[in-house]
């Protein structure tokens, strides 16, 4: 459970953080995911196709 303290009454700022630990705490890309049933197949594919972005992002830095 993600919890946030309000301090000072900053209602939007606490807001804020709510959302950015939402989204880190990856709840919302695994109700994408969950969804729609995807055949083994297909998650292995995309499992792939993610493991090269990943390195193509990670090998042009260098």
């Amino acid at each position: 459970m993600t919890k946030v303290v309000v301090s000072d009454g900053n209602i939007d700022g606490a807001l804020r953080k709510f959302k950015v630990k939402f989204a880190k705490s990856g709840v919302p890309s695994e109700l994408k995911k969950r969804k729609h049933y995807a055949k083994p197949g297909i998650r292995r594919r995309e499992a792939k196709k993610e493991m090269i972005k990943n390195a193509r992002k990670h090998n042009r830095n260098y």
